[in-house]
């Protein structure tokens, strides 16, 4: 297993996860042992925010005795009300359904206290102001959570928690058919009505957020990477042709920020075919074929990061160098923070010859070789 820093938290999480929300589906003694084989596979990060009873347990259970080897994402609004799940930000019901959260968790801290799922503007606004955010410092100070995040589905409302200062990463959706839609305060218009539109690539604000986390160090954990299995499926997918599960996770792991993609599972199987991520043939992993070869929609020109363009005769990581560019192109002055790790690459786009190689193995028709005379113009070296 693999592990990233997860931004200004400085946990390592692996960058493969486990996305509880289909352990209630089970025998509560199957998905105890599911989290448990998990864990010795190497995952080490489980995402909570289902508020019922059952899930919470399971999780408990699955971490007695090895508490501080899991980094747990627990959210914080995410209630039980009369048997059913009630997102809310009414201290009546916060508080309580947070202190059960702790007390099935057999633990007196979250690692990654969740600022529990926020997509409109009105919902921010409540949220930001009053007893509920107050709540969440008052926890965050007295160690209760070690690391404020919030969970998201839309660009503009993550935007906006990285430039509060204080929220240190995000629980964001990302696949490449979210990536083609823009910002939405509706998560259920996320999943129709890609027949009807023309798409060419990722949004300029999913773009712009990724960009920001990298530059402001906001690390991402990825939900829905699988679009609800509907990327599985040729006739289902907005693409009109199907995708592997690792082809998906490299997709995710990709984007710029990015930490590790939670995923779900129901069998041990499923958590081996997605830990298999880790020892793939970047073949098994090539997202960009699918992409480029598909019947619809299209990323004609831009660079996805896939690594296509591998090798370079002198050894330059492009991919790496286009994200930094791309990083440092969307301000009006270049991030001290992106001058650094661009100047800490081993090559840099001066010493590209300008074979073009990578041009010809791009599947997107990315003009490689001008990129690098820009990046070189932007950086100095």
């Amino acid at each position: 297993m693999n592990y990233r820093t997860l931004g200004k938290t400085g946990l390592k999480v692996s960058e493969i996860g486990f996305g509880g929300e289909w352990l209630e589906r089970h025998d509560e003694n199957h998905s105890v042992e599911l989290l448990k084989y998990a864990h010795k596979k190497g995952i080490n990060i489980v995402d909570c925010w289902m508020p019922d009873p059952k899930s919470r347990d399971i999780i408990g259970k699955a971490m007695e005795g090895c508490r501080d080897t899991w980094y747990v994402q627990g959210h914080i609004g995410s209630t039980w009300q009369n048997g059913q799940y009630v997102r809310t930000r009414d201290m009546k019901y916060v508080k309580p359904a947070f202190e059960d959260l702790l007390a099935r968790f057999r633990s007196d801290y979250v690692d990654l206290g969740m600022i529990h799922y926020i997509d409109s503007m009105e919902d921010w606004n409540n949220a930001m102001n009053g007893d509920y955010i107050k709540y969440v410092h008052e926890l965050h100070e007295k160690g209760v959570i070690r690391h404020i995040g919030l969970s998201t589905h839309n660009p503009k409302i993550g935007k906006l928690a990285v430039e509060t200062g204080f929220i240190e990463m995000i629980l964001f959706s990302i696949n490449p058919a979210f990536d083609m839609r823009p910002a939405t305060e509706d998560l259920d218009s996320m999943f129709g009505g890609y027949e009807n539109e023309a798409f060419s690539g990722i949004d300029p604000e999913r773009a712009e957020f990724y960009r920001l986390c990298e530059e402001k160090n906001i690390g991402i954990t990825v939900m829905k990477g699988f679009f609800g299995g509907r990327l599985f499926d040729a006739e289902r997918s907005p693409f009109g042709v199907a995708f592997t599960p690792k082809q998906l996770i490299h997709y995710s792991l990709t984007r710029p920020g990015v930490s590790s993609i939670l995923c779900g599972y129901d069998t041990k199987e499923q958590v081996d075919a997605a830990i298999a991520y880790e020892t793939a043939a970047d073949e098994e992993k090539d997202y960009a074929s699918v992409i480029a070869n598909a019947p619809l929609h299209s990323y004609k020109g831009q660079c996805t990061y896939c690594g296509h363009c591998k090798p370079c005769p002198v050894d330059i990581d492009i991919a790496m160098v286009n994200k930094f560019y791309d990083l440092a192109v969307s301000q009006p002055e270049v991030p001290e923070s992106i001058r650094e790790h661009y100047r800490a690459l081993a090559h840099t786009a001066s010493e590209c010859i300008g074979c073009r190689g990578c041009e010809e193995r791009c599947p997107f028709g990315v003009e490689v070789s001008a990129r690098m005379q820009k990046t070189a113009e932007v950086f100095g070296l």
